[in-house]
This record gives structure tokens, sequence and C-alpha cells, in this order.
């Protein structure tokens, strides 16, 4: 096969080939790591890249392909890690100069799973510091760049995850998402990206930072990618008290089916936000479409309050606590992006009643959810409220009023995802966020998968070559 066409593939497809000897794991590894090499400095999507230990790992899985072994069902397909999430022997820097040589010694959970399914790692991915910014840069790796326009920011913090996966830098990506960076680079870089339900993928070991409102997930190009993705990162685990068992029907089966006869509710504003007329539009058409699938969709709000305030109370105090064993805010100060520094700065000032307010805001936004859901089985939003944003955007007022539509859906902790909806005037991408019910990631899937299936994404690729 041409190296192009292997880099494009869906891991599906690959993980299919190679079980039936058709392509070799070594094949892969090697024709993704070649891309890498090439396009990887114009976006800076990877800030480590493991080809090494990938390549030897490529050779042993086509050994026991040829020697008829028991294949997992990610066997030689490559992945991506986001560097906030821990990967043994890799260092893992959480884009903070204060952690920049630090190694773990073990795997996070969903990166233990992915590898025993035969999945080959290749590498670190960029991050925000900290996950704290809906940008991707950081004072240790620089900026990552939007592949489908340079100078404009993929989103983040996974945003060199989503850069990835859009760039044909690998078919996977394990993201993170406290506030929308699963789905806001989904978003901007057009692929699939989804927030499970919280606590269906363990967290552990963790950096301690917003554990009751982070989720960690999938970033891919296809929606049966994901759901195989998340049926292996997927079910309880001792290490996360907040860890959920995986559900008694896997994601994957539960693809087929479409939406017909569901009740959908389309919001596009959530009562609260400010929407980029061009993006409102893209994204009403986008959610008419499922009307054509034989869905029942109407017009219809939540009535949520914006939770933007308590956003940096959860993050603020978690990130100070976690942060003290290295010394007092004061000492570090100087090795922290300003943003960080100015939460971690404001969080000093916060009292218990503080946190006490975000986590009732917390329960009153579930109950809401939780009662409008009793009428519509999914609801439609845009992902974000305007096209992305340029690289160098700094203004934190306007990072909270671009990302209206995500933390909102932390906070209940419901499964949400972002699909690619269409495109600007000037070829940016924008993004349709789905949400289902609590624990219901099944649904999410299915209307995404049906709307993949009328109206496909992935043909079109960013001009990188």
């Amino acid at each position: 096969m041409k190296h192009l066409d292997v880099c494009w593939m869906s891991a599906v497809d690959l993980a299919k080939l190679i079980r039936k000897k058709k392509l070799s794991p070594v094949e892969v590894v090697s024709d993704v790591l070649k891309r890498i090499e090439a396009v990887n400095p114009k976006i800076n999507a990877y800030v480590t890249v493991t080809a090494d230990s990938a390549l030897a790992e490529a050779k042993q899985a086509e050994k026991a392909v040829l020697k008829g072994e028991e294949l997992g069902p990610l066997h030689g397909v490559p992945f991506s890690v986001k560097d906030l999430i821990f990967t043994k022997r890799v260092r893992t820097t959480f884009g903070c100069k204060l952690l920049e040589d630090f190694v773990p010694e073990e795997d996070a959970v969903n990166v233990a799973r992915l590898k025993e399914a035969g999945a080959i790692m290749l590498g670190k991915t960029n991050t925000s510091e900290f996950g704290f910014k809906p940008l991707t840069d950081n004072l240790i790796f620089g900026i990552t760049r939007n592949p489908w326009n340079l100078e404009m920011s993929p989103g983040g913090s996974s945003g060199g995850a989503a850069a990835a996966v859009a760039s044909g830098l690998g078919p996977l990506a394990v993201g993170a998402d406290g506030g929308g960076s699963i789905r806001i680079p989904s978003s901007c870089c057009s692929v699939f990206g989804i927030k499970p339900q919280h606590g269906r993928v363990p967290r552990y070991p963790a950096n301690q930072g917003g554990e009751l409102i982070t989720h960690e997930g999938p970033i891919t190009r296809t929606v049966k990618d994901a759901a195989l993705m998340l049926d292996i990162m997927a079910g309880y685990h001792w290490g996360d008290g907040y860890s959920i068992p995986a559900p008694a029907v896997s994601f994957t089966r539960s693809l087929k089916g479409g939406v017909k006869g569901l009740k959908l509710a389309w919001s596009p504003d959530l009562g609260y936000a400010t929407v980029d007329p061009q993006v409102k539009a893209i994204c009403e058409q986008a959610a008419n479409k499922f009307s054509g699938l034989g869905a029942n969709i109407e017009e219809a709000h939540p009535h949520f309050d914006n939770p933007e305030n308590h956003i940096g109370t959860f993050f603020g105090s978690d990130g100070l606590v976690a942060l003290s064993v290295l010394g007092p805010i004061e000492g570090i100060v100087d090795k922290l992006s300003p943003l960080a520094a100015a939460m971690l700065f404001l969080a000093t000032e916060l009292k218990a009643t503080d946190y006490a307010k975000a986590m009732f805001a917390k329960h009153e936004l579930s109950i809401k959810s939780g009662k409008f859901f009793q009428t519509y089985d999914l609801l439609l939003t845009p992902t974000l409220a305007s096209p992305p944003l340029p690289v160098d955007f700094e203004d934190p007022i306007g990072f909270l009023k671009w990302i209206p539509f995500t933390p909102v859906f932390n906070f209940t902790g419901q499964p949400a995802a972002s699909i690619p909806a269409g495109w600007t005037d000037n070829g940016l991408p924008v993004g349709l966020q789905i949400v289902g019910r609590p624990y219901d990631e099944a649904t999410v899937l299915r209307a995404a998968a049906a709307f993949e299936e009328a109206y496909p994404w992935v043909q079109r690729k960013p001009p990188l070559e």
C-alpha cells in the first residue's frame, strides 16, 4: 500500500488487514512515523516521539501475527497520548516547566488497556499547561498549530491530539476533557471526539486536578474507531474512586440502528451564549439533518446557568494543593505560564464556602439536566461559539465566551461528543455537540455514526503536503 493510504486508514481497517496478514504492523508504524517526521514540524502536534520502542513493538506484533497467536482488537495499530496522561518510562510534563523531566513509573489505566489490546504508542501530544487553557501551547514545547490553517489554533487542551489525528499522524489519540478539552479541539480540527460519562474511563494515576469534572476519552477520525477505543478503555478500576463499570453492551455493537424515532432538542445558545452567526447557521443546518434521518427535532433550552465562574474554583484549588508539594506558589511562579499563575494565585484567596458553592452549582446543573432529559433523548448545540481562534489569542474572558457550550456537561458528568458539522466561508472547521443522557454514551455514538454515514467527513484532508 502507498504511504498515505496507511496513514489515512481507520484503526478498525488497519486492525482487520493486520489480522488477515495483508498489512504488517511494521509497515503501519514505519509509515506513520515517516509522516510524523515530515508533517509534525509544521504543526507541533507531537512533543515526544517514541520511535524506537514503537518499531520494536511493531516487530514483536508482526511475529505474533505470523505465529498465529491470539491478537487483541487493536493489534499493531498506532496511538498517541496527551502529555497530561501518565506513560511508563516516557516523559510526561503536563506542559509545565516544573515537571519538564518527570518520567512516570507506570502507565495510566487507559494507556495500559490500549497496549494490552495490542495498540502501539507512538508518543505524547502537546497540551496547554495542566490543561488550563482552551488553546495548545506551553513554556516547554511552544505552540501547536491547526492543520487546516497554521495561523489558527487547534483548540485545547488536547490540541496536539486532535491536530495529530486530523493530519494523519495516527488514527487514535487519548485526550482529556475538564471543560471541553476533547470536544473543543475536535471541533477546531474536524475530527470526532467524545467525552464519556464521568468515571467511564478510569483516571489513575492522575495529576489530581479537576477530579470531579475531568474525563478521559478518544479522539479519532471515525465514530467506529472511537467506539472501539472506548470499549477497550472503559471499566471500573480500583485506583479511581469515581470509576464505573463498562456497559453490558459494547459501544461498537451500539453503533447500528440510526436515530429514527428519537426525540432531539436543538439549542443554539443554551439560553446564555453569544454565537457567531455563521457558526449558528452551520450547526443549525447540521442539526436539522437529523430530521431527514428519522429523528424528531425541536428547539428547546434546558435553562442552565453558565458555570464559567466555578471552573477556576475546581481547577485552581485542586491545582494549588497538587503543586504544594513543590513549594509555595510564590517560589514557583516564574516557571508557570501567566494564566496558570493567575489561576493559582486567585485560588489562594478561595474559601471552603467557595468550593461548596461550586459543588452546589454542579448539583443544580445535574438536576436541571436530569429534568430536561426526561423529555429528550439527545441535545444538540454548537460545540463552540465561534470558529478556531488565532494561535496568539490570550484573553481569558474571550476564552470563556468562546467555550460556553462545553463546561456545563463536565459539571453534569454526562456524555457529550463533537462531530464535524461544516466549514466557514474561509475554510475553518465547525463542530456540532451531541449530548446524551447520563450513562448513555451508546445513543450519542449511534447518532454520530448515523450522521457520519449520511454526511461523511473523512474524505477531506488538511493542506499539509
